[in-house]
C-alpha cells in the first residue's frame, strides 16, 4: 500500500481527517490548493474530489472556470496514480485532452478512473479517464490524462 493511500485510510478514521488530508494534499502541491479540493474517495484505480462552487474559482460568466476544472481533474488523477502505482515505479503526466460539455453551474465532483491492467501492461503510457460532474449528474468536462510510467531509479549514496 502506498504512503498516500495509507494516509487517506488513516484520515478517514479521525474527526475531520478527510478535510485535513485535502489541506495537506494542497500544501504538498500548492497549485492544487487554489481550488481547495475536498477529497471524498481515494482507492486504487479510482479517486474523487469536490470543487465547491465559490467565487474564487469562477470565470467571467459566474461558472466554475475551465482551468479550475482541469486543476481538479489533475488532482484527482494524481491521487489515483499515487494509490495505484506498483512499488518501484514512478509516474509523471504526459498530456491532457478534455472536452467541455456543459456549464459548470454547481459544485463539481471530479472523478479519475483507470483499469488495473494498465499499470502492469508493460506500456509506459497509462491513460486515466477523467470527468467533472455537476450536482444534477450532468458531465461538464471529460477527457483523458496520459501518464508516463517508468521504473524508479535506485537512489545513489
Amino acid at each position: 500500500m502506498t504512503d498516500l493511500l495509507r494516509l487517506w485510510r488513516w484520515a478517514g478514521r479521525v474527526p475531520a481527517g478527510e478535510r485535513a488530508f485535502s489541506f495537506v494534499f494542497g500544501r504538498r502541491a500548492p497549485y492544487f490548493a487554489s481550488i481547495r479540493p475536498r477529497f471524498t474517495v481515494i482507492e486504487p484505480h479510482h479517486a474523487e474530489l469536490l470543487i465547491r462552487d465559490r467565487r474564487r474559482v469562477h470565470n467571467h460568466l459566474g461558472t466554475v472556470h475551465a482551468i479550475a476544472l482541469c486543476n481538479g481533474l489533475e488532482a484527482a488523477m494524481g491521487a489515483l496514480a499515487e494509490a495505484s502505482i506498483p512499488s518501484g515505479r514512478r509516474w509523471i503526466p504526459k498530456g491532457m485532452q478534455v472536452a467541455y460539455t456543459a456549464k459548470a453551474t454547481s459544485d463539481i465532483t471530479c472523478v479519475a478512473e483507470t483499469d488495473p491492467s494498465a499499470w502492469s501492461s508493460g506500456d509506459p503510457e497509462v491513460e486515466v479517464r477523467v470527468r467533472g460532474v455537476r450536482d444534477d449528474g450532468t458531465v461538464v468536462i471529460e477527457g483523458v490524462i496520459t501518464l508516463w510510467v517508468t521504473d524508479r531509479q535506485p537512489v545513489r549514496t
